[in-house]
């Protein structure tokens, strides 16, 4: 025992290095390690939450020229009392086609309880209608004054989904819509549109 002892202080004496650069190997394994999951989490939570903070908690009103020829005005759908979805798109955007579907659904389950309205946004009308048509898209619809509606919303890029309770409040901005997402937000919706203040 007396030998392995003698043995060890003579390779410590012959390095006294070692110590310090195992203490600070490890050191730097647990920093590393500790960066990468840091990192990995935050790729986790970009990835996971599409959501985007808006400048604004009350929904700017305005109004849409409809592609059936008439006019949308927010506050006036919003005074009947229900809650509105409001859902930036255009034609030549991969996921407004993916979540195209999920909206057409819900705004047919919801009829009579939920406005859901399309502005359509930096596109051609006639692609806009072959789009509306292919996905048979019936929930109202239009691009007149779109331009400018989406810098009022300070949209980033197609397709943005904002959920407005009756009140005007924003409950939810959402990028890319799958049927779970729309499920969840619009109870959150209707939670919020019974819980009105006032």
């Amino acid at each position: 025992m007396a030998i392995q002892e003698e043995g060890f202080q003579r390779t410590a004496e012959g390095r006294p290095w070692l110590p310090a650069a195992l203490a600070a190997g490890s050191g730097f394994v647990v920093v590393a390690l500790l960066i990468v999951l840091w990192f990995g989490l935050q790729q986790k939570e970009i990835a996971g939450t599409k959501v985007v903070s808006v400048p604004f908690t009350n929904a700017p009103d305005f109004s849409l020229g409809l592609f059936d020829g008439s006019t949308f005005k927010l506050s006036e759908a919003l005074s009947s009392g229900q809650p509105v979805v409001v859902n930036f798109w255009a034609s030549w955007c991969g996921p407004c086609a993916d979540e195209a579907a999920v909206l057409q659904d819900a705004a047919k389950r919801n009829a009579g309880r939920i406005t859901f309205i399309g502005v359509n946004v930096q596109d051609q009308d006639a692609d806009a209608l072959a789009f509306m048509k292919k996905y048979g898209i019936t929930y109202l619809n239009g691009s007149g004054n779109g331009g400018p509606i989406s810098i009022q919303y300070g949209m980033r890029g197609v397709p943005e989904t904002y959920f407005i309770a009756p009140d005007g409040r924003l409950v939810r901005k959402w990028n890319t819509l799958t049927a779970a997402d729309m499920d969840q937000f619009l109870a959150e919706l209707q939670r919020a549109s019974a819980a009105r203040p006032g």
